[in-house]
């Protein structure tokens, strides 16, 4: 087998007030889950939603994760900004922050930073945005896992730098040839079980089909669905039961 322990990763507490935003309740993924992408308010979610994950995640013995993106609330974090990269970490390494305090406040260190939406994507292919991503990292969180694709410019500068980095397959994503994911704003109606054998593949190949139909190798240690995609409790229900029902163990990364 491929791959037997997996992290699995979903993003968390993406309303904001009164707003919900999601196809299903972070109560019912979290115990789905091994690790947790939190907003922390400039895509999606406040404190109070980031306070309420973050309880969840203590109580689930689920990795808490920060999930920054661009100051974009009306756009869902998912329309680039033209900001010099100097300015976007500085939005991460304040959104970090935040949350770092949240899971304090419920006795559950932060385990990992993982960039929202257009940011993730602009991360990865500017290798200045990355590196200096990497260098606050290393004297902010140099613990922190920093979760990435493996095709990255973030995997290829924090593994140059010594940053604990996590590479993640995409259960709910199109990949093309270059083993990147198909950017998507908005998703469509998948079906469940298609994806939990996509992500069993995963785990026993190492391999996914590509948009042109082509078998590519994609290296991961996380794999990671929308809780915004529609049908997101029966996505995560049958990867989980899928995944376990073939021997492979769902657990939060582990820094050895």
């Amino acid at each position: 087998m491929y791959r037997s322990t997996v992290d699995l990763n979903c993003d968390m507490g993406e309303g904001f007030g009164h707003w919900s935003y999601g196809d299903a309740p972070d109560s019912a993924l979290m115990p789905l889950i091994s690790s947790a992408n939190v907003a922390t308010g400039y895509h999606a979610g406040d404190p109070n939603q980031m306070d309420a994950v973050a309880k969840m995640a203590a109580e689930h013995g689920v990795g808490l994760g920060a999930h920054p993106g661009y100051q974009d609330l009306q756009g869902f974090g998912r329309r680039t900004i033209a900001a010099r990269p100097e300015e976007l970490v500085n939005d991460i390494i304040y959104q970090t922050g935040a949350m770092r305090e949240f899971g304090k406040r419920h006795g559950i260190p932060l385990q990992h930073v993982k960039p929202h939406g257009a940011l993730y994507m602009t991360a990865a292919s500017d290798p200045e945005l990355s590196r200096q991503l990497v260098e606050a990292l290393q004297k902010t969180g140099p613990e922190l896992f920093l979760y990435c694709m493996s095709v990255s410019e973030t995997y290829r500068i924090a593994t140059e730098a010594g940053q604990p980095v996590i590479r993640e397959f995409y259960a709910d994503r199109d990949y093309d040839n270059s083993g990147s994911i198909v950017f998507a704003r908005k998703m469509r109606k998948l079906d469940p079980q298609e994806v939990a054998d996509k992500c069993l593949r995963a785990c026993k190949e190492g391999k996914v089909t590509t948009v042109d139909g082509d078998d590519i190798e994609i290296p991961f240690e996380s794999i990671c669905f929308h809780s915004d995609t529609p049908g997101a409790l029966a996505i995560g229900t049958a990867i989980r039961d899928t995944l376990v029902a073939n021997g492979v163990t769902i657990a939060p990364p582990s820094a050895g």
